[in-house]
Formats: C-alpha cells, sequence, structure tokens
C-alpha cells in the first residue's frame, strides 16, 4: 500500500474512531443530568484555588507556566494542585503550589484499578468541601471526571474549557484552540493575571543539589569525564506508536558520538531496559544506560547534557524546562500542542510527512501496527540533521 492510500486509510479509521460511540453519548448525557442536580454552592471569600492536573509527567510539567504565572501575579492565593501521585514528585519542587492532594484519578491510574470513578468523585468531594475553594481550574480540556468533582464539591467558580461532558459542569467555558498546552493553561488562568506576553511565560525545573551530586556520581561510575560533551537519547515513551526502530537509534548514537566526540547516555525506566540494551548492542560506539532515576535525578542529568533526543515524551519537556535543546520524533501527537516548549531553532519536532497525522490516537489496538508507520518512517539522516543544526548553533555561541 503506497502512502496516499495508507494515509486515507487511516484517516477514515480516525474519523471512526473519535467519533463518539454509544455508550460515550449516553455517559454524556448522564453528566447533563448530574449537572443539573442542585449541589450547595461553597459560601465564604475562600483565596484557595484548586488547579486539578490528571495527567502523567509531561502535561502536569506544561502546566507549571500557568501555575507560577498565577502566584506571581496574586500572592494573596492559596494555590492547591490536585493531582496524581504519579506527578506529586514533579509538583511539589514548585514554591508556587501551597498544597498538594494526591488521587489516583479514574483512567489514569497506569496498571491499577481506582475503583468505581463516581463512588470515588463522591468521596474525593466531601474532603474538598472541608478543605474549602472560592474557584476549581480544570486543567485538562476533556476531563469531565475533574469538571464533575469541582462541581459536586460545591466550588462556586468552575473554569474549564467547553468540551463535552466537561462544559455543563463550568461557571466559565472557554473555546479550545489549536495551540501549545502551554498556552492552553495560560489562557484558563488569564483572570487572574491578564493577557501576558511571550516574554513572560517561563518553562522552568527546579533542580536539587543532592540530584546533582548523584547524577555526578553515576556519570563517574560510567567513565564519563565531567570535561566530556553529553549527549543523552531517551528512547521510551507512554505508548508503543512512539516508538522509533532501535537500529536507527543505533546509527544516529554512533554517528554523533563520532561527529560531536561526545558521550551518549540513555536515560529510561527499569521497564525500558530492555530497549536501551537493544540499542547499545547495535552501536559500534560505547553507548551508557543511566539506569532508572527520579525525575530530579533526570533533570539534573539534562542540566548537563548539550541535547536530549527522542520520540514524544514527558523526558524531552523536562530538558526544555532547563533550557537544554531538543530533537523530537513526533507521530499521533500533534508538535503544535505538545512539541517542546522554547525557541524552534533549538527544539526541533521532526515527523515522518505522513499526511494522516497527527491522528491523536496513541492506542491502535486491534489493528496491525504496519499501518502505522508514522515514527518508524522517520529518517535516520532527519535525526542527524536537525542534532548538527543545533549543535552548530550552540558551538557558534
Amino acid at each position: 500500500m503506497d502512502r496516499q492510500a495508507l494515509a486515507q486509510r487511516n484517516r477514515q479509521l480516525a474519523i471512526a474512531h473519535h467519533r463518539l460511540s454509544r455508550k460515550h453519548q449516553l455517559r454524556d448525557q448522564l453528566l447533563k443530568a448530574v449537572a443539573h442536580i442542585p449541589v450547595p454552592m461553597q459560601r465564604g471569600k475562600h483565596q484557595r484555588l484548586l488547579m486539578i492536573r490528571p495527567d502523567h509527567l509531561g502535561d502536569a510539567l506544561l502546566a507549571t507556566p500557568a501555575i507560577g504565572l498565577l502566584k506571581r501575579a496574586r500572592p494573596d492565593l492559596h494555590i492547591h494542585v490536585l493531582c496524581g501521585p504519579w506527578t506529586a514528585e514533579l509538583f511539589s519542587r514548585y514554591a508556587a503550589i501551597d498544597q498538594l492532594h494526591a488521587l489516583p484519578f479514574p483512567a489514569f491510574a497506569r496498571n491499577q484499578n481506582a475503583g468505581n470513578a463516581y463512588l470515588l468523585a463522591l468521596r474525593w468531594a466531601r474532603r474538598l468541601r472541608q478543605t474549602g475553594f472560592g474557584a476549581a481550574i480544570v486543567m485538562r480540556p476533556d476531563h469531565w471526571w475533574g469538571a464533575m468533582l469541582a462541581y459536586l464539591a460545591g466550588i462556586p467558580r468552575r473554569i474549564g474549557y467547553s468540551q463535552a461532558g466537561v462544559a455543563p459542569f463550568l461557571t466559565k467555558a472557554h473555546e479550545l484552540r489549536h495551540e501549545h498546552a502551554v498556552q492552553q493553561n495560560l489562557r484558563l488562568v488569564e483572570a487572574w493575571t491578564g493577557a501576558l506576553l511571550p516574554a513572560e511565560i517561563r518553562l522552568e525545573f527546579p533542580l536539587d543539589e543532592a540530584d546533582l551530586a548523584v547524577v555526578a556520581g553515576r556519570l563517574g561510575e560510567l567513565g564519563v569525564s565531567r570535561q566530556r560533551r553529553l549527549l543523552c537519547i531517551h528512547p521510551g515513551s507512554g505508548a508503543a506508536s512512539k516508538f522509533w526502530r532501535s537500529d536507527k537509534w543505533a546509527a544516529v548514537a554512533d554517528a554523533l558520538c563520532r561527529a560531536w566526540n561526545c558521550a551518549i547516555v540513555f536515560t529510561g525506566t527499569a521497564s525500558e531496559s530492555d530497549l536501551i540494551a537493544q540499542i547499545c548492542a547495535q552501536m559500534s560506539q560505547t553507548g551508557h544506560d543511566m539506569g532508572e532515576t527520579s525525575i530530579g535525578q533526570l533533570a539534573a542529568l539534562y542540566a548537563r547534557a548539550s541535547l536530549v533526543l527522542g520520540p514524544d515524551s514527558g523526558a524531552l519537556h523536562i530538558a526544555a524546562a532547563l533550557a537544554t535543546p531538543t530533537v523530537a520524533l513526533f507521530g499521533p501527537a500533534d508538535p503544535v500542542e505538545f512539541a517542546p516548549w522554547g525557541d524552534p531553532a533549538r527544539h526541533i519536532a521532526l515527523t515522518a510527512g505522513l499526511a494522516c497525522a497527527p491522528c491523536r490516537i496513541l492506542d491502535w489496538r486491534g489493528d496491525d501496527a504496519g499501518y502505522h508507520p508514522c515514527v518508524r518512517d522517520i529518517e535516520v539522516q532527519q535525526v542527524l540533521d536537525a542534532a548538527s543544526r543545533i549543535l552548530s548553533g550552540i558551538a557558534d555561541c
């Protein structure tokens, strides 16, 4: 099947996939009914604001510029973040956040059963009501469960995006625009911050001296000297559809090692150690496996690197938050929304150019993976050219 026919096939499947099923139509009708149940709203001038962010690492990190700017604009506000246990370590680093509440959100707790979603919402609504909030911001555009929770908790001011299932619970529903997730998050706090100039937007990650020391020690054990240029590759991702071929990563790592006389360090979770071992086994140069790290240690390593490469993942957003350049490989996700934030000359997003991308479908379960080569078809030379443009720019500075 040629590329044009493949793209047409996948576009039709994507349209069908995104069409609301009967089950989801019934759910949205139920949510509209729930939104009409009389719920007593909290009274009093609460200066506490609840930001609901259920997602994993990358999406959570892209919410932090909005949180930081909100705190700078309104230091009198007590900012609470309702997040998954999987991002509590990340959010705990930000001084702008006054309190964290960790909740295993339904549909986000990987390999865990969060129980009945509606009963969980009722339990947490009681807890949030006891704390008392004047406003809530639902940061994920389609997160109907978080919007319902804020309503059941009686939070009088509820802000989010006008998506199906979400809008019925909101007092202010914004239109969702096709823009970067950082900008989408910032629009939700404009009622407090006012309109923002691009120069005011900062994506940052606070580093810890203990993490820096751990990383320095590990690099020493790997035989990577402090003076040698360091490039990092994070080949894994949360979705198999985003993976690139291991032999291509090996070719890129070898070529960069030779051309720039650099050390190549691979990062990933314990579940990605086999993938890293496969890549290193196919290299003619030496590849170093950093092993599993905490989020803070990963950040400390990337702060030391000249460049981080990998498929679309939270790891590359950490690099961008440290002003470390990136080359990101995109397929099903939209780089307009999710490319690493920063100067496009220092953060290059690559695609294979298939006409069906971005389909925004990360799991094509039940369909042959061979029909979805949007990441696999990215060429080695594309990645090398992008890396060379960035590294040459750094060398010229």
